[in-house]
């Protein structure tokens, strides 16, 4: 049975957490699984210790898992604003290798494709897979979006992501994720009608680019799941 939990931007969202997680280590078994990645990109931030001790642990160890995806050393941000939690989508990193000689605007800085980037994409090609009954479902998306550099302006990079507005389309709550040499990712959530919205359109077609290209470097889906 799925377990629900909401309001995670708020205390008593908080609060729920950690009374579920009361005695466990990650929210689905003794392993780290695509519910807690789920479940750690609406919580905006660590819990307190004192206050939520469960949620603390749990959060502490999903990032520790987590930080291999992410080489660079995380210096802490905090997301100003509500946001309103919700769910997640695909996409292809892009890589260029840097000749000799390049400054390091050319640098490569977010590493090669992670596991959990090719489990979401064979998750995506596997539902494309006609089936014998066709129902309009619904799938829960987790997405990277990547900026040029340092100076790229984070709050209108996600203010232009935010403004693809179609039918069957959702954004949810984000945050920002240290990568390294002083530059942040959005890493934001959204829910799709699967017959309305396909996730490889949207990241080709609407956020890479003009005008939006002109914060966003390239995109990439960390989790992808069916509703």
């Amino acid at each position: 049975m799925a377990i629900t939990f909401s309001d995670l931007h708020t205390e008593s969202g908080i609060k729920s957490l950690d009374e579920f997680l009361s005695g466990k280590t990650y929210i689905s078994g003794d392993q780290l699984t695509k519910d807690d990645v789920k479940v750690y990109a609406a919580v905006l931030e660590e819990p307190s210790g004192d206050l939520f001790p469960n949620a603390s642990q749990w959060y502490q160890s999903v990032s520790s898992k987590l930080s291999a995806s992410f080489p660079g050393k995380a210096v802490g941000v905090k997301v100003a604003g509500n946001a309103v939690p919700v769910e997640a989508a695909p996409s292809e990193e892009v890589k260029e290798e840097a000749p000799a000689g390049d400054d390091d605007d050319d640098l490569d800085l977010f590493g090669d494709e992670t596991e959990e980037e090719k489990a979401a994409a064979e998750q995506r090609e596997a539902a494309k897979v006609p089936s014998k009954k066709k129902e309009s479902g619904k799938s829960s998306v987790l997405l990277d979006v990547k900026p040029w550099d340092d100076e790229t302006d984070m709050k209108k990079l996600e203010e232009a992501v935010r403004s693809i507005e179609m039918p069957g389309l959702l954004w949810g709550a984000s945050k920002l994720v240290a990568v390294g040499y002083g530059i942040k990712k959005l890493q934001i959530m959204m829910t799709i009608v699967d017959d309305l919205v396909s996730v490889d359109d949207l990241i080709e077609e609407k956020l890479t680019v003009e005008p939006i290209n002109e914060y966003v470097q390239s995109c990439d889906i960390v989790a992808f799941n069916k509703i």
